[in-house]
């Protein structure tokens, strides 16, 4: 047997702790989306993503840009712009200057969606952080994400 690294299990501590906590609020999310407005997590994400791009220079982005943005890989993206496609939510069509480029943009009813959704998103994420803000694990956590400045 070997003996085991103290500031290793801390750290595999902490990381099941991130894990939980990702898992509550992700499931918080999912039920609130789910039944205010028929979005998964991962469809809310995607047209949040979507939505901030802009027809100037690197303004739209690639397909592997919009997987690793929403942390899935490029098939199960592509999976899932067509579900939001089929639901009239995105619309796909060629790069203007390479033709092997797919753009994906949000349409009206899709802008629409994300703007009635994200009022429902926000007051969920309070309530699974406020939620995890009890338990003495989770806490500490809590207090990073909150006080991490959002991603420009």
């Amino acid at each position: 047997m070997t003996a085991t690294d103290p500031a290793l299990t801390a750290l595999s501590q902490r990381w099941c702790a991130l894990s939980l906590l990702h898992g509550r609020i992700e499931s918080h999310l999912e039920r609130a989306l789910e039944s205010g407005h028929g979005l998964s997590v991962r469809e809310y994400s995607l047209l949040d993503v979507l939505s901030r791009q802009h027809s100037g220079p690197g303004g739209h982005l690639q397909m592997k840009q919009v997987a690793d943005a929403v942390v899935l890989s490029q098939s199960a993206t592509t999976r899932l712009v067509t579900r939001l496609e089929d639901r009239g939510l995105l619309t796909r069509y060629l790069c203007a200057t390479d033709r092997r480029g797919i753009y994906t943009d949000v349409t009206e009813a899709g802008l629409k969606l994300l703007e009635e959704a994200r009022p429902t998103n926000d007051s969920a994420l309070r309530e699974a952080l406020d939620e995890a803000a009890k338990n003495p694990e989770l806490a500490p956590l809590v207090q990073v994400v909150e006080g991490v400045g959002a991603p420009v």
